[in-house]
């Protein structure tokens, strides 16, 4: 018996019909549908003014830490945020009780220098995140980090609010 290749078989018995799932590209999409299903992906362009009310708030809760102004910090944070930090995640009462002094000490100590914040909004909830580098000394403990900063914001009338804070950082290698 001759032997083919996976593509080259012959079909035992009676052919089959296809069945789903057919290849996208099989698919027909008429205008309409294509520019459904791609607009469910886009998104809208935010305002400049929008991008930069919600810069202004991240920038106003860093400062807010290096000052060690609590209540400021805490204002900005909506009731249901979730932090992310240290491979915990706390809520706002156990933020409040636990990492914020530590986090309001570190800001203080430590100088950061953050790079270029990109800002995302889709209706009423804006994401932004930014890379920095913090180099310092916290205590006994000399610091140079490279770290990452997530915030996503909800926006409840004209103000925006922290919902969520996701912290990581490394050790700098070299300098």
């Amino acid at each position: 018996m001759k032997s083919h290749a996976p593509s080259e078989r012959r079909p035992r018995g009676r052919a089959r019909a296809k069945s789903w799932p057919r290849p996208v590209a099989s698919i027909p999409l008429t205008p309409l549908a294509l520019s459904a299903v791609l607009g469910a992906f886009a998104v809208a362009p935010a305002s400049a003014q929008s991008d930069a009310a919600v810069v202004a708030v991240v920038d106003a809760y860093h400062t807010a830490l290096a000052t060690g102004d609590s209540a400021s910090a805490l204002a900005l944070l909506a009731d249901d945020v979730v932090i992310l930090e240290s491979g915990g995640v706390e809520d706002k009462a156990h933020y409040r009780s636990g990492h914020l002094a530590g986090d309001m000490r570190f800001a203080a100590a430590v100088p950061r220098e953050r790079g270029e914040i990109s800002v995302r909004i889709v209706g009423d909830i804006a994401w932004a995140w930014s890379t920095n580098v913090a180099q310092g000394r916290m205590g006994e403990r000399e610091v140079n980090s490279q770290g990452a900063e997530l915030m996503v914001l909800r926006r409840t009338g004209d103000d925006w609010r922290i919902v969520a804070i996701h912290w990581s950082s490394r050790q700098r290698r070299g300098g």
